[in-house]
């Protein structure tokens, strides 16, 4: 029964049906699953699938913001069970994110959040427009390994650098890695500010941390 279970949160995850997916978490703590089960063997495995499928060529954007979206509707429903009950989900480390000040996109940003998530990693998603300022305080007060900073536009990547100037005068850097993204970002404008990686899309940005936080 509980393979059965799993087998339709995967495939609520595959399929993006946000509501469907909330409805399989409340139905699987009705029967006693534990959350964490729910999260690790049903809708995590969904997840995966979508990544795999996505850097195939598989899935496009849209298919995978509305998987991101399920995910989202699964954890609203399972994240209170598990802290409820004293439980949590061992953390790969803590991310925090935003898109730079002047900047109001934010696709691109919760996607990562969400994948991020879907991998362990305990994420603070501060929105859009965000100062240096806000950032450093982020990071200083949840102990961030991480921080994110997107920018859609050229106008705006100027942000990514005085993200990075606030941290170092802050003395927090080199403890919290930064990591670029966004549309007009590149590796050498990474580079150029001194960032510690660059994500070309929200796969690479998950696989980036990663490899961060093992250093």
């Amino acid at each position: 029964m509980q393979a059965e279970i799993f087998a339709a949160m995967r495939q609520s995850i595959l399929d993006g049906t946000a509501d469907q997916a909330g409805d399989l978490a409340r139905k699987a703590l009705e029967q006693g699953i534990a959350p964490l089960d729910a999260i690790d063997q049903g809708f995590v495995p969904g997840m995966n699938q979508v990544g795999e499928m996505y850097a195939q060529h598989k899935m496009f954007l849209p298919d995978m913001l509305a998987s991101a979206e399920a995910m989202k509707a699964a954890m609203i429903v399972l994240e209170p069970e598990l802290k409820r009950q004293g439980g949590e989900r061992p953390t790969a480390g803590t991310v925090v994110l935003g898109t730079a000040k002047g900047d109001i996109h934010e696709i691109g940003k919760t996607l990562v959040g969400t994948l991020l998530t879907a991998h362990g990693f305990q994420v603070h998603d501060l929105g859009v427009d965000v100062t240096g300022e806000r950032f450093a305080a982020k990071a200083r007060e949840v102990g961030a390994d991480i921080v994110g900073v997107s920018a859609l536009l050229t106008t705006t990547m100027g942000g990514q650098r005085s993200v990075i100037e606030v941290l170092s005068r802050e003395g927090l850097r080199p403890k919290v890695k930064v990591i670029v993204g966004g549309a007009p970002v590149t590796r050498r404008w990474a580079e150029e500010i001194g960032a510690d990686g660059y994500g070309k899309d929200a796969l690479s940005a998950v696989t980036l941390v990663k490899s961060l936080v093992q250093k």
